[in-house]
Order: structure tokens, then C-alpha cells, then sequence
């Protein structure tokens, strides 16, 4: 998205002010505080999602709220920092996406709502107690990862019969991330599988990381984390020339090089965490406002990526995928 277009998205156009505006007015604007966990390029386009979302049911960024933008840049030691910024400056929601930004807000309030945009696992990390009612002073959307562990490596080995030693990349700081990696382990172990995992916590864990599969991996399981997203050409075109073949659980990974992704859509996501603000900013509680569960699961193909590894993608695969790119 260029830069113009998403000012234009930020700020511009009419609509009608909700009766919560409107009751607030006049005084200091409903303010949402987003803590972003990557960069502007990396989750622009997932936040401006959210922000279309809002201006359809009727809030405008200038008009009938504020937004408070912040970026970690992929530095999971800001999330608290950046949490706690919001929370000092008031804000009347805060939005986050992935686990350790929101586990940081969740330890930063316990009385401003929070509204996750993504969350792989929520009850498994800490984040909610029960997906119905969640109580507290947090709500969001699952993306049920962990739950998708045994389908992805089947797919994998669809695309990829013959490999036996598989490769894993995770970030063993994010709760998350160790629920999906032990997942992976233990799926993997029962298909028969060698298994190596690395630990990457900063963009510069990356480069070593390939240098130490060498010879070791035949294919590469990447955990979504703020990190690796922020990180995800590079992980891609380093995975292209160990000649790896990578399974992703997003599809801007696949978009960003990698082989193949199966999950749920992100952008999709933030624009229904725009439902859950909505409905916040008009008084709901957002204990009382379940985590919403996916009901649908994207399967994303790049055959410029399977070409250039010499993998021929089975017609069956192809006729199974949601989108394929070339």
C-alpha cells in the first residue's frame, strides 16, 4: 500500500458518529492505542484492514476517534515499554496481534480493554481462561495453530514425500511459539521424522541458524513471531539457496517466497478485530465478548518457489489450494 493511500485510509472521508462518539462529545476523542509487533511495511496492510473496518461501522480517525500508532520493529523487548506508553497515555482501547505484545499489554492493565488481532493459541499461552467467556479485560481472535500442526506436515509431505529430517524455526522468549514448536516436535516425531529446532529471538540468530542446518534439514517449519514475520524475505531467500522447502501457518510468508502456508487469513483477522473495537467502543465488555474462533483455513501455494526447487506440486495439491502464485 503506498504511503498516500493509507493517510488517505488513516484520515479521510465522512460518516455518521456512533452514539458512543457522540455522548463522549465534546472532550478528549475515544483514543485506540495499536501496538504493532513488526514494522509499518511488514503489518501496514493489516492495520490499515482494521482501520477500513472501523470506518465502516461509522469511526473516523480525526472526526469520532484517535489512534495511538506504535511499532516494536520486531524488538520484543518494546512490547512492555510501548504497552506501557498506552496505558499512560489513557488510551480507551488497545489493540495487539501475535502472543508476546499481548501478553505484554495484558501485564501492563488489567483495566483498559485489549482486543488481539491474532493469537495462535490463547487459553495454551495465558492470554484468556475460556474461549466463551474470557472475563477480564481481554478478547480477540484465535487463530487455532496449534490445532493445524498434524495438517501442515501432512501437506508438507504431499509437496515433499521423500524427506524424512525436518528443520523447525521458533522463539523459545514467546509463549506461543514454544506451544506451537512442542507441537511440531511431538507431530513430527510420530510421522517417523528427524527433527532440529533453532532458536531465533533477533534478526541476527537468522544467518547462523542456516549455517548449523547444513547437511542436517530437508525441509523448514516456521513458526509465525514477530521476528520471523519481520525477518520473512530473508528467511525465504536463505531457505531457497540451502535448496529447503519451508511450511509457513501465514500466507504472507508464501507472498514473501516461502512454499506453502495453511491458516487462517491475518488480513481477514484484523478486519474482525475491527468488529470486537466496535462493539468495545459502544460499551460492551470485553469479557463478555467471546474470542472468536476460525471457520475457514487458507491453503496458499508458490510455484515459482517449488520450480526453483525442482518440486513438482501434485495436480491433486493445486486443485485443493485457495490461491496459488506464479
Amino acid at each position: 500500500m503506498k504511503r498516500r493511500d493509507f493517510i488517505t485510509l488513516l484520515g479521510g472521508g465522512a460518516a455518521a458518529w456512533p452514539l458512543a462518539a457522540r455522548a463522549q462529545q465534546p472532550g478528549k476523542l475515544p483514543t485506540i492505542g495499536f501496538l504493532g509487533a513488526t514494522t509499518p511495511a511488514a503489518d501496514g496492510h493489516r492495520f490499515a484492514a482494521f482501520v477500513q473496518r472501523l470506518r465502516e461501522l461509522g469511526w473516523v480517525e480525526g472526526r469520532n476517534i484517535a489512534i495511538e500508532v506504535r511499532w516494536a520493529d520486531g524488538h520484543s523487548e518494546r512490547f512492555a515499554e510501548i504497552a506501557a506508553e498506552l496505558v499512560r497515555l489513557k488510551v480507551d482501547v488497545i489493540l495487539t496481534h501475535t502472543t508476546p505484545p499481548t501478553l505484554a499489554a495484558k501485564q501492563a492493565t488489567s483495566t483498559i480493554p485489549i482486543v488481539f488481532a491474532t493469537a495462535g493459541d490463547p487459553i495454551g499461552a495465558g492470554i484468556v481462561t475460556s474461549l466463551a467467556r474470557p472475563g477480564g479485560n481481554i478478547t480477540g481472535l484465535s487463530s487455532q495453530a496449534t490445532d493445524l500442526v498434524g495438517k501442515r506436515l501432512e501437506l508438507l509431505r504431499e509437496m515433499v514425500p521423500e524427506f524424512r529430517r525436518l528443520a523447525i524455526f521458533a522463539n523459545a522468549d514467546s509463549a506461543f511459539s514454544v506451544l506451537e514448536l512442542n507441537e511440531v516436535q511431538s507431530t513430527a516425531r510420530t510421522l517417523g521424522l528427524e527433527v532440529v529446532a533453532l532458536d531465533i529471538r533477533r534478526t541476527q540468530d537468522i544467518g547462523p541458524a542456516f549455517e548449523v542446518l547444513k547437511g542436517r534439514a530437508e525441509a523448514l517449519y516456521v513458526v509465525p513471531d514477530p521476528v520471523t514475520s519481520g525477518n520473512r524475505i530473508g528467511i525465504n531467500i536463505l531457505a531457497a539457496a540451502a535448496r529447503l522447502p519451508t511450511m509457513h501457518t501465514v500466507r504472507e510468508y508464501v507472498e514473501a517466497g516461502g512454499l506453502v502456508s495453511y491458516g487462517v487469513n491475518w488480513l481477514n483477522r484484523f478486519r474482525h478485530a475491527g468488529d470486537c473495537v466496535d462493539k468495545i467502543l459502544r460499551g460492551a465488555k470485553p469479557g463478555d465478548i467471546p474470542v472468536e474462533q476460525p471457520t475457514k483455513f487458507d491453503l496458499v501455494l508458490n510455484l515459482t518457489t517449488a520450480r526453483a526447487l525442482g518440486l513438482t506440486v501434485p495436480e491433486t495439491l493445486l486443485a485443493r489450494a485457495d490461491e496459488v502464485i506464479e
